[in-house]
């Protein structure tokens, strides 16, 4: 199988991490530590790309997801069931929207993942390496899996470490966005 034209130019850069020293087990991981380094500084930085470039449109939604929410509850507590299924129902339409776009924007994040994987199924497609005392080998996929969620994790306590002041993202689930329903001015993070 041969690799396309775009792999054959990252190729000699990205098989680099796989060679700096003896032992076949070392480099692999080693390599692999370091792809999926990059995998996560590049998905990092689309993933800021891509919610800075809809941040507006996004506070957008949210706004009328929560104004369609009181409108819903106030419509409730006066008795207008009618008026408070079509306020809910477009609270849900306004939520709905909300959801499928950070799904989209976590395709961001992980873009730089999948194009790793499909680099690696060139180079290390029949790799396998035994897992101790289980029986079974584990493919290039599952080491990759395993260091790229291991990575992910640790990334994510560093991160918070180093960015504590951090303005946040406002989610559905803080105080401040449950005091807007109610109506009380929020907190300032």
């Amino acid at each position: 199988m041969e690799m396309p034209w775009f792999f054959q130019v990252l190729d000699p850069y990205l098989i680099w991490g796989y060679r700096l020293f003896g032992p076949a087990l070392l480099n692999f991981v080693l390599g692999t530590v370091i792809l999926v380094a990059l995998s996560l500084l590049l998905g990092e930085i689309s993933a800021l790309l891509a919610s800075r470039a809809v941040r507006k449109y996004m506070d957008r939604i949210q706004g009328e997801a929560s104004h369609y929410v009181r409108l819903s509850m106030d419509a409730l507590a006066a008795g207008d069931r009618q008026a408070y299924e079509a306020a809910n129902h477009l609270a849900n339409e306004a939520f709905g929207k909300t959801f499928f776009l950070q799904v989209a924007q976590s395709g961001a994040f992980f873009w730089p993942a999948i194009l790793a994987l499909a680099w690696m199924q060139y180079r290390f497609f029949e790799v396998e390496f035994p897992v101790p005392f289980l029986g079974f080998t584990l493919g290039f996929i599952g080491m990759f899996i395993l260091i790229y969620l291991l990575s992910f994790l640790l990334w994510k306590r560093v991160k918070t470490l180093f960015s504590p002041g951090r303005r946040e993202q406002q989610t559905f689930h803080d105080p401040g966005h449950l005091q807007a329903l109610r109506g009380e001015k929020p907190v300032p993070l």
